[in-house]
């Protein structure tokens, strides 16, 4: 399981990271690009993968990590189940939704 302050923690660890508000959840940012969301209220995540990571983490954990039903889904966009996430898996998952994002439009 993971929780928000490990979450929040880990996020705001990465060089640049910010927190901002993004409707009804948290998210997370770099040069003001969406890496992750936290929805408190269901206590998932969302994070943005490429093709490769998010089949390989959906295949792996697919009641863990999976696509985002709709367009935002094929974009990487990846749900992930904190309450079933093992805290080591899901700092993977969220480093390599960082640099992802980070790695876009310097």
């Amino acid at each position: 399981m993971v929780l928000i302050e490990e979450f929040r923690k880990l996020a705001m660890s990465f060089p640049d990271a910010t927190e901002e508000p993004h409707f009804e959840k948290t998210s997370f940012r770099i040069k003001k690009k969406i890496f992750a969301t936290f929805d408190e209220k269901n206590n998932r995540a969302v994070i943005k993968l490429n093709e490769i990571d998010q089949s390989v983490f959906c295949s792996s954990s697919e009641k863990i990590f999976y696509e985002v039903p709709n367009k935002w889904g094929k974009q990487g966009w990846t749900i992930v189940e904190l309450s079933r996430a093992r805290p080591e898996m899901f700092e993977d998952a969220l480093i390599r939704s960082y640099e992802n994002v980070a790695a876009k439009k310097k």
